[in-house]
Order: structure tokens, then C-alpha cells, then sequence
């Protein structure tokens, strides 16, 4: 998927060598273990293609699992279809496949697969709505003691995938599980970005029971969505990773799942001791007894409108502000709309939050408000009259402002590493550390884990400068700056002359022969390509190293140019010098990578900004100039977010951010609606604003596997252009709740002691988060830079609040900021951005016929003698404005300052 162009053969052989390798070993690996295996799906038997109103179903005859699904009248298949000559065998699910796991007695459970040994089912006569039928019985032992029938059925123009079960043995038989394979296009492989954005798709969870749903969307984010819910019998309670499918797992393919609607036998065993997302549950057929369980598959017409296609399937929807993250602080408000009546709303653990009805809307939705007893997950229950039920996710977290003070105070302390003897030189710095262990990772076989560089090296140190960004404190300052000083400065980054500040790889390297013996851990294997030689670990070549670097000088420079001797050991403008410098020496030390969008890229859109403001005019003209030239280069291109992996969530935030700086609109837009592909929001705290992540456990993780991974760095990073997208838009609140669950998912998984892990591990058998801080700081840059509370009014919800809490007296609304940083609030009303940057915010007013802001800034202290404000539209303060900035004077009482507009 990476075209190679106009590069040296030293550089493609390092890409090739180093990157691409796994492609072309899973390949080889799908070729060995598959493509030998015997045909068994009897697709030379020929197909059979059925239409409804809005769907084309086509089926493998021999089989009746489905080959290919399409919306009405269109070519894309939602299926792997295009590979049916390959997924032929035993073992590789297809769409209309089931598993079973089922005891009698007091026997073991027994788990049986339509999958697992393929014969040809027995076709049935249909008749009225139902397309095609089969008995299922020659394709599962002849020992299982029930029998499976199998329906496609037409009902009002979707289709409903119907199974039958009947006990056909004398004893009572238990259901310990049932699952539904959901078998749909996400394969990447072999695809180039072009094809895979035509032809692929991703998929996400709601596990909501009654209410839940998989939707299932187009790469590029366009078109229609398809929609599986729940038909009969049928709740969403877990999502099983199919991990017996033969089809490798890769940075080319996620994998598949399941769908199941009963989990107990799992629960019991593969998933022992793991808090599940829902209560499992297991069913008891008596001899005899039939019991029907299925899902219809339906369409919304764009991502937008999913809510109102579950609605008009009398579904329950569930609206959550701010999000499913929940702080402690912050009065959560939940929006239910319902077919059937409530008929009990409980909470497990109990107590773990409030809710408490408030109004009921004439829309037909019912406001609840939702506050935080306790930190950790939590579950709300609905139960309808109907007899269905849905489960709410959501995960309870102290306040933004202690969950950050928090997560600083462990960086610098438990993270902190000061061997003066150290090495490898890497000394003083903020390390790696194993929370399982309780230990600084001061070695590993991946050498950028203890290297201080790359994401997962750089992780905790870049998390601990933007923190200061985010909530300044003196100690941690003091010990960051000789960070930057003495380990960044002439150890991480040198000057390879003329300006050029190269960033290597890692600082820590394996090399035996040259270091004394004993160096190297004898229990850590070596043997990878990971573990880079000193000449690997010393190059500049990998330009992602680069924004790291580049953001913690400009930290730096504000808090030298904003605080009250805070920072002293250089001036403002050495920090931004460094910066700029840092920031050119990507696109002239490593221009291969260079022509992706970078993970924190958004950090050179700020850094432009800056130098413009200072008045660097030279500087900023050759960094604007460096920088339209990559964005030319994406201009130009179809799908403008490659990078060094074939596909990736990490460089359309750049990609956006510029594009929508140069007035690139188009290639803006294309980028957004790949982002809101892969970045759902849904009634589940891990899964609302969770941008699809599903490698970096093998690259910064300690429990390493190919797995959907929940909140990583891409989810705060992805929240920066959606967010910018809101403030463009603000009547498009889609992209507010998208947006901010993205940012508040980058600290959700932060622990009650403030270590910060790389990402929550979405395997039913872990619910976790990995051990080991990792790439952890890449999100955490993601939200600190999107510090800003949000006043949004919606036609269907009123006034609501995104990082404060809400007040209405009249035509007057007042937010008090609950964020971290308490620094940025945006007026959707006026579409007014105000950013301090240095002071912050206590709360905002907004009179709504006048339109007029108030805003009551916090004293200051020490570090904080003026306020420096300014706005993304021209405002008039009586203050003495230099730089593009206000400089308010801050007393030892709030500060009222009216804004006019």
C-alpha cells in the first residue's frame, strides 16, 4: 500500500527491511496455512442471489453462508467476498455461521462450530418471506445434541438471519454460549489506500444487550452504513474475537468477532475471573423445546443518521454529555428515547453513580442526570416493559484537574530516572515503567521502549511535558527542564551541523561486544530486529521521533514566555528556536517519513502560529513554506494519510489540520470522514471516540497481540481535527460527542495512582489495561491541546456542556470549566474560541439575546501575575494587548472580563 518514489535504495531497503517485512511474512503465512487447506465450502456448487427492497444477498449453494452482501442497486460487497476463493476451507467463518456451546447435566461444556467441518447443508422449501432455508445438521458432529435450521427472511425490505435450535436429546440442554460470526470486508491486505478506502470496511460494537448494534461503515466514511441489531432472542452481551480463524492477524487485518448473545460457558473458563462487560447468561432447552434467535441487517443512509434507523426499529437510544468518561466533577446528563416504558433503571457496582430522572423532552427523549460516586467501570441497567433490556458503559474518573495532577506526580517520581552511571546517558529523564512490576523498563528486546525515543519510548516523558502545558508545577518543572537540557539536548538530539537537529531512534542500543558484560538482562531475548545495534539506534531517518522533541521545546518556550520565573535555565526564545529548528530538521534529516502526516503534527501548526505572533518572520515563512509543500503533496492525493504502515490512524490528524489551514477544503473533508469511519460514538465508554487501533500492543505494549485496542494515542489524537471540525460547524454536534469522547478517553484509562498505560486491552478474556506505559504520551498530547470546555446548544438537547457544568436563568447561561486546564472555552453559539495562555478560566457566561460573553478568570499566584487572552475572531478588551494577546492584570479575586460581540 506504500508507494516507493524518488528515495535512495539505502532508504527503501531500511523500509522494506524494518516495516514492511510483516506484511509479506503474514502473506506468505496466509498462503501456507490456508490456500493448502482442502476446498470445503463447495463454491464449485455455484451461487444464488436473492433481493429484497434494500439488499442483495448472494449465497454459496452448498453451504447457504453468505458470499456477498450488498446494498440495493449497488456494487459493494460489506462481505470478504472478493476472497471466497481463498476463505473456501475448514475453519474460516463466513457471514451465517453459528457456534455453539452446550452441556447436559453435569458434563463439560462442548463447544460445536458450523464452521469447523464443512459439509453441504440440506436446503428446506421456503415460502412467503423467507428467501432460503437449510437444516445445518450434516455440517456439525453427529453427537450434538440439537438441531439448527437456518432462515433468510425479507421483512419490510432488510433481511433477518433466522436460527431454529431444537433439543432432540431426552436430557435438559444447556446453552453456555451462542455466537454469531459478524464476517465483514476489513481485510487489508494487498490492498493499496485507494482500494482499501473502495472496497473495505470497519466495524464497531455498541455491547448494549436489547439496545446494541454493530455498525458497519465504509473506509472512507461515505455511502451507506449497514446496521446488525438484535431480532429476536438475540441481546448484544459479549463480542468474542475469533481467534480460531486461520486468517492471520496483522497490521493488514483486525481479525473477526462474534456476536453473542450468551457468554456463561466463556465466563466459566476462557474468560475466568474477567469483569465482562455484561452479567453472562446461559439458556436451558428441555427435551423438545424449540427457541428461535435472530438479527436483521438494515441500512442508515449515512453515519449520521444511525440513531434515527434504530429508532425507527423501535430501539432504545441512549444519548450520553459529556460522554461515558465520567469525572467526578462533572454532572452528566443521559438522554433516553424509548418505544416502551421504563420499568426499572438500576446500577452495577451499586452506588457507583447517580442518575436521577429530570425532564422529559417533547422529542420523546427523557434527560437523566448522571454524577460519579466512585472511580472504576460502571454499568447502568434499563429495563423496559416490553421485557427488553439495555446496558450503558460507562467509566468513573476523578476530576480532569486531579486525574492529571495525578498522572504528573507519577511520571515525575515513580518514572523519574537519575542513574548518573547510566550507560547508555539517558539520565536525568522520565522512563518507561512495567505497572505490573512496579519498575522503571530500563531494558527491553524493542529498543525504543528504553530508548527515550520513538512513541513507545518517548511516551511518559512527552505525557510529563505536556502535562505542564496542561497544569504547571514548579518541582516537576525544574525537573523536566534539566531533562530537556542535559538528556534531549546533546543526548537524544544533536546538531549534525548547519542547524540540523537530528533525533535519534533510541538511546538505548544492544551491542555486547562493546559494553561491559553484564550490561544486558541474560532473561530478555535479544534475538530481534528490534533491538537495534548502536549505528540503528543513532539514526535520524524515522521523522515520527520528531514531533516529540519539537512539542517539548515548545512547552518550554510557554512557560518561559507566559509564567513568572517558572523556567529560567534558557529564554523564551531559545525554546522556540530549538522548536523551529527541531521541526525543519524532520523534512531535511528524515523526508521519507516526512511525506506522511505525523502522530502530534498538529504541534507545527502551532509552532507556526507562535513564530508568526512573535514576529520570526523569517522562520515562520520557511516552516510554512516546509509545510505547504507536504500538504501540497497530500492535495494530490486520493487518500492523503499513508504511512509507514500500510494503513493508519494516525496521520489524517495532521493531514487535517493543515489542509484546513491552507484552505484545502476538499482534502479536509475526505480526511474527516475517513476519521469518522473508524471513530464511533456510541453508549460505551471504550468504544465512543475510540479511534481504530489495533497493532501498537506489539510495538509499545507489554501484553502483546493483533488486538482492537481500547483508547490508545489515536483517540485523542483523532479528536484534534474532529474537534477543529466542530468549531467550524458547531451545529454538527455529531462531531462534539465524537470528538470529546476522543479526549476524554485519552486519561480514561489512567490508574487511581496516576500511571499512565499505553491502552485498555478489549479482549473478553483481559477487560485490562496493558501494564506497561508504551506510546501512552501521544494521546496525552491529544488532550492537551484540546483543553478547550465547549457551551453548545442543540435543538434536540438544549444547552449542554462538554468539560463544565451548567446553569440557565433566562436568557443567560453560565458553564463553570470543570477541564484540567481550565485554559480554552468555545461559545458554539458565536462560534467564539477563547484560549488563555497563561491564567485560566473559572467560568463563563453567555447571554443569549445580547450576545455577550462574560468570563470570570481565577486569581493569580505566584507563577501567575497576568493573563494573556486572546481569540479565533477579533475581540476588544480595555487591556493592553501585544502579540496578538490581552495581558490582564490578576488579582487575589476573580477577574470579571466582558466580551462584546
Amino acid at each position: 500500500m506504500i508507494t516507493i518514489k524518488n528515495i535512495g535504495i539505502k532508504i527503501q531497503l531500511l523500509l522494506i527491511a524494518t516495516l514492511m517485512c510483516s506484511i509479506s511474512l503474514n502473506a506468505q503465512s496466509y498462503w501456507d496455512k490456508v490456500n493448502k487447506r482442502e476446498s470445503t465450502l463447495g463454491i464449485e456448487n455455484g451461487y444464488e442471489d436473492y433481493k429484497t427492497k434494500n439488499f442483495t444477498l448472494k449465497l454459496v449453494n452448498a453451504s447457504q453462508t453468505v458470499a456477498g452482501l450488498y446494498a440495493s442497486g449497488e456494487q459493494f460487497d460489506f462481505t470478504p467476498g472478493e476472497r471466497i476463493a481463498i476463505r473456501d476451507k475448514d475453519s474460516l467463518y463466513h457471514l451465517g455461521d453459528i457456534n455453539l456451546t452446550l452441556k447436559k447435566g453435569q458434563n463439560s461444556w462442548q463447544l460445536y462450530s458450523s464452521a469447523y467441518q464443512r459439509k453441504a447443508v440440506s436446503p428446506l422449501n421456503v415460502s412467503g418471506t423467507t428467501l432460503a432455508a437449510s437444516d445445518m445438521s450434516n455440517t456439525f458432529p453427529d453427537h450434538m445434541p440439537v438441531n439448527v435450521k437456518r432462515y433468510y427472511q425479507e421483512e419490510d425490505g432488510d433481511l433477518v438471519l433466522r436460527f431454529v435450535i431444537t433439543n432432540t436429546s431426552a436430557e435438559n440442554v444447556e446453552i453456555g454460549a451462542l455466537g454469531v460470526p459478524m464476517i465483514f470486508n476489513n481485510i487489508l491486505e494487498g490492498k493499496s489506500l485507494d482500494q482499501a478506502h473502495a472496497d473495505n470496511v470497519f466495524f464497531d460494537p455498541y455491547i448494549g444487550l436489547d439496545a446494541g448494534y454493530l455498525e458497519v461503515k465504509h473506509l472512507n466514511g461515505k455511502g451507506k452504513a449497514l446496521l446488525v441489531i438484535p431480532e429476536k432472542n438475540m441481546p448484544f452481551e459479549a463480542y468474542r474475537p475469533l481467534l480460531d480463524d486461520p486468517t492471520p492477524r496483522s497490521i493488514v487485518f483486525e481479525g473477526f468477532h462474534e456476536w453473542m448473545s450468551m457468554s456463561k460457558s466463556y465466563a466459566e473458563n476462557q474468560w475466568k475471573g474477567v469483569q465482562q462487560w455484561n452479567t453472562p447468561t446461559s439458556m436451558v432447552l428441555e427435551p423438545g423445546e424449540v427457541k428461535e434467535f435472530a438479527l436483521k441487517f438494515t441500512l442508515a443512509d449515512d453515519l449520521r443518521s444511525i440513531s434515527e434507523r434504530l429508532s425507527d426499529h423501535k430501539m432504545a437510544v441512549g444519548v450520553g454529555i459529556p460522554g461515558y468518561v465520567l469525572p467526578m466533577d462533572v454532572k452528566g446528563s443521559l438522554f433516553v428515547k424509548s418505544h416502551s416504558a421504563i420499568e426499572s433503571i438500576s446500577v452495577t457496582p451499586k452506588g457507583a453513580l447517580t442518575i436521577t430522572e429530570d425532564k422529559r423532552l417533547k422529542n420523546g427523549y427523557t434527560k437523566y442526570n448522571v454524577t460519579a460516586n466512585q472511580w472504576g467501570r460502571a454499568r447502568i441497567a434499563i429495563v423496559y416493559q416490553d421485557g427488553k433490556q439495555q446496558s450503558i458503559h460507562y467509566k468513573l474518573i476523578k476530576s480532569e484537574q486531579d486525574i492529571v495532577k495525578d498522572m504528573g506526580d507519577f511520571l515525575t517520581t515513580e518514572q523519574w530516572f537519575d542513574k548518573e552511571d547510566d550507560l547508555f546517558n539517558r539520565a536525568p529523564s522520565v522512563i518507561s515503567y512495567d505497572y505490573q512490576t512496579k519498575r522503571q523498563q530500563t531494558q527491553d528486546s524493542r529498543a525504543w521502549i528504553a530508548g527515550l525515543s520513538d512513541e513507545g519510548g518517548a511516551g511518559s516523558w512527552l505525557a510529563a511535558m505536556m502535562k505542564q502545558y496542561v497544569q504547571p508545577d514548579q518541582s516537576q518543572v525544574d525537573k523536566l527542564s534539566s531533562f530537556v537540557h542535559e538528556t534531549i539536548w546533546g543526548g537524544l538530539q544533536y546538531d549534525s551541523g548547519k542547524n540540523k537537529f537530528g533525533v535519534k531512534k533510541s538511546m538505548f542500543y544492544y551491542e555486547p561486544d562493546s559494553l561491559p558484560k553484564g550490561t544486558y538482562n541474560d532473561s530478555i531475548n535479544y534475538n530481534t530486529w528490534a533491538a537495534w545495534d548502536h549505528k540503528h539506534a543513532n539514526d535520524p531517518g524515522r521523522s515520527y521521533n520528531y514531533p516529540h522533541v519539537t512539542a517539548a521545546y515548545w512547552v518550554g518556550y510557554r512557560l518561559a514566555r507566559f509564567y513568572d520565573n517558572l523556567i529560567d535555565k534558557q529564554s523564551w526564545d531559545w525554546y522556540l528556536k530549538q522548536s523551529y529548528h527541531t521541526a525543519m530538521a524532520m523534512t531535511e534529516l528524515a523526508p521519507y517519513y516526512a511525506q506522511f502526516g505525523q502522530m502530534e503534527g498538529t504541534i507545527f501548526l502551532k509552532l507556526l502560529k507562535d513564530l508568526k505572533r512573535e514576529g520570526m518572520d523569517t522562520m515562520a515563512t520557511t516552516l510554512e513554506a516546509a509545510m505547504k509543500k507536504r500538504a501540497d503533496h497530500w492535495k494530490s492525493l486520493n487518500y492523503p494519510f499513508g504511512s509507514e504502515m500500510p494503513w493508519d490512524s494516525t496521520g489524517q490528524e495532521e493531514v487535517y489540520m493543515w489542509s484546513d489551514y491552507f484552505g484545502y477544503d476538499q482534502k479536509a473533508d475526505v480526511t474527516l470522514n475517513a476519521i469518522l469511519a473508524y471513530m464511533p460514538t456510541m453508549p460505551h465508554w471504550a468504544y465512543n471516540g475510540n479511534a481504530r487501533r489495533y497493532w501498537d500492543f506489539l510495538y509499545g505494549g507489554k501484553l502483546s497481540r493483533i488486538e482492537r485496542q481500547i483508547h490508545h494515542y489515536g483517540s485523542a489524537l483523532n479528536a484534534i481535527p474532529v474537534l477543529k471540525a466542530y468549531q467550524n460547524s458547531p451545529d454538527d454536534l455529531y462531531l462534539l460527542r465524537i470528538g470529546y469522547g476522543g479526549r476524554l478517553g485519552g486519561i480514561a484509562n489512567i490508574t487511581q495512582d496516576g500511571f499512565a498505560p499505553a491502552a485498555f486491552h478489549s479482549f473478553p478474556s483481559t477487560l485490562e489495561i496493558d501494564y506497561l506505559s508504551g506510546d501512552y504520551g501521544s494521546g496525552f498530547f491529544g488532550y492537551a491541546v484540546n483543553s478547550a470546555a465547549y457551551l453548545a446548544h442543540s435543538p434536540t438537547f438544549g444547552w449542554l456542556a462538554f468539560g463544565g457544568n451548567i446553569t440557565k436563568e433566562g436568557r443567560k447561561v453560565e458553564m463553570v470549566l470543570k477541564t484540567a486546564s481550565k485554559n480554552q472555552v468555545f461559545i458554539s453559539g458565536e462560534q467564539l474560541l477563547v484560549t488563555l495562555d497563561a491564567g485560566s478560566i473559572h467560568s463563563v457566561e453567555y447571554d443569549t439575546k445580547k450576545h455577550r460573553v462574560k468570563l470570570y478568570l481565577n486569581p493569580g499566584n505566584e507563577f501567575t501575575s497576568h493573563a494573556y487572552l486572546r481569540a479565533n475572531k477579533e475581540v476588544k478588551l480595555d487591556f493592553k494587548k501585544e502579540k496578538g494577546s490581552y495581558e490582564i492584570p490578576l488579582g487575589k479575586d476573580k477577574t470579571e472580563i466582558v466580551i462584546a460581540l
